[in-house]
């Protein structure tokens, strides 16, 4: 692959502008906004085609082409000297959480529209098209469990299965197509999937350490595998006031030590390993009774699989040491495996950095992305900007001006670069 020359990139990241990105990422936030300052705008809502309406007449305004696909996923096409060359792809996802925020997702995808803006604005042309993208439906908090478009555009689940997956009321994906599409009647149909010469997502950080180190630039090395397991703590019910304790066996307190004890399992010198219990269901659940169940959820994950097969493979035996008197099932509800980004793009997105000037830290990403499913299919990158606190998925999350802008300009430079290779 050719390297990056500066001039164009630089030049592209020199025609973002701070105030455009902010005025969109605010009135993109209108959409499904509440009155605590967050947002709702969960997947195949009102509120959230809408929200791609917009998007696609920013985007028709700009003369790019305007496409979506069986799924309704939302194209926005810049096109190159060669229109045959495979497109470079940006974006991210317009859905959010319930109690959702204004940056997660959206950040990602206003971040992709404003660098391709400001590569025109700067004269830039690049050989292969330049594609922003709304992916549908990657939280999962209406459709579970998520990541509905790009799955479909990778063709890793058939289209009629995820068509059909239901939300609590009933409804089906499918169901609320015909809506969708409708909100953006100027998009021109395009199939499924198709040749991507490489894919980048630009991010709100989701934790703490960009925030912590002063660095506005996170250069994503991969995305973490993640394990889930539930135990089943068996006991026996007793009266609390009239069973001793050496005659009980109390399901609670037998989690409470199994749990201490995972906690030991999963201590991490490097605080690299993520370990959170977070679900626990005491049955009958009355004050005056000795609990005879108790299940609780983990949340396990790492970068490299070595380590999750390590520790989760220590899981049961720990449970069953420590259940004393009760029985302790583990059951696995789902295994991800980590997703390492390929050295180029990362090596593109630093230099991407440096060419916009912004100091940058390289880490991995602690929670899902579309990303991980177009490194299926195309080399992948990610870029992270700061989130205040860490907090993300919540009303609060919040990000500066200027974090968004260094996060588009470095995304405009390594899209140059991606795009004349």
């Amino acid at each position: 692959m050719t390297s990056l020359d500066a001039g164009p990139a630089a030049r592209a990241a020199e025609k973002v502008d701070r105030n455009r990105l902010w005025q969109r990422l605010m009135a993109m936030a209108r959409h499904g906004a509440r009155p605590d300052g967050g947002v709702n705008r969960q997947a195949f809502s009102a509120e959230d085609a809408a929200a791609r309406r917009e998007l696609a007449d920013w985007g028709a305004a700009l003369g790019f082409g305007v496409h979506v696909d069986p799924v309704t996923n939302l194209f926005l096409r810049f096109g190159g000297s060669d229109p045959t060359a495979a497109p470079v792809v940006a974006g991210s996802h317009l859905d959010s959480q319930p109690m959702g925020g204004k940056f997660d997702g959206a950040f990602g995808v206003l971040a992709a529209l404003e660098a391709v803006e400001a590569i025109a604005a700067a004269g830039v042309v690049t050989r292969r098209p330049i594609e922003v993208v709304a992916w549908v439906n990657e939280e999962g908090s209406r459709f579970a469990p998520g990541l509905t478009g790009s799955t479909a555009f990778v063709g890793a689940e058939p289209l009629d299965d995820l068509l059909a997956w239901r939300d609590p009321e009933g409804t089906t994906i499918g169901e609320t197509l015909p809506a969708m599409r409708a909100a953006t009647p100027m998009a021109a149909e395009r199939p499924l999937g198709g040749t991507v010469a490489a894919y980048v997502e630009a991010h709100i950080e989701q934790g703490p350490r960009l925030e912590a180190a002063d660095v506005p630039i996170g250069v994503v090395t991969g995305i973490q595998g993640m394990r889930w397991y539930r135990v089943e703590v068996a006991g026996e019910a007793a009266h609390a006031g009239t069973t001793p304790r050496s005659a009980r066996r109390d399901a609670l307190s037998a989690a409470v030590r199994i749990i201490a004890g995972l906690e030991r399992l999963a201590a991490d010198p490097e605080d690299v390993l993520r370990f959170t219990v977070g679900r626990v269901e005491v049955r009958p659940g009355s004050p005056n009774t000795v609990p005879d169940r108790v299940e609780f959820t983990i949340d396990m994950r790492h970068p490299d699989a070595a380590v999750l097969d390590s520790v989760g493979g220590r899981i049961a035996q720990v449970c069953d040491d420590l259940a004393g008197p009760c029985e302790a099932t583990v059951v696995p509800l789902q295994s991800n495996a980590p997703t390492p980004f390929p050295e180029d793009m990362v090596a593109a997105i630093t230099r991407a950095a440096d060419i916009a000037g912004l100091a940058h830290l390289a880490l991995p990403s602690g929670a899902g992305h579309d990303a991980k499913r177009l490194a299926e299919v195309c080399p992948t990158g990610m870029i992270f900007i700061p989130c205040a606190g860490g907090v993300s998925h919540h009303p609060s999350e919040s990000a500066t001006p200027d974090d968004v802008a260094a996060g588009a300009r470095t995304l405009a430079a390594v899209l140059v670069d991606l795009a004349n290779r």
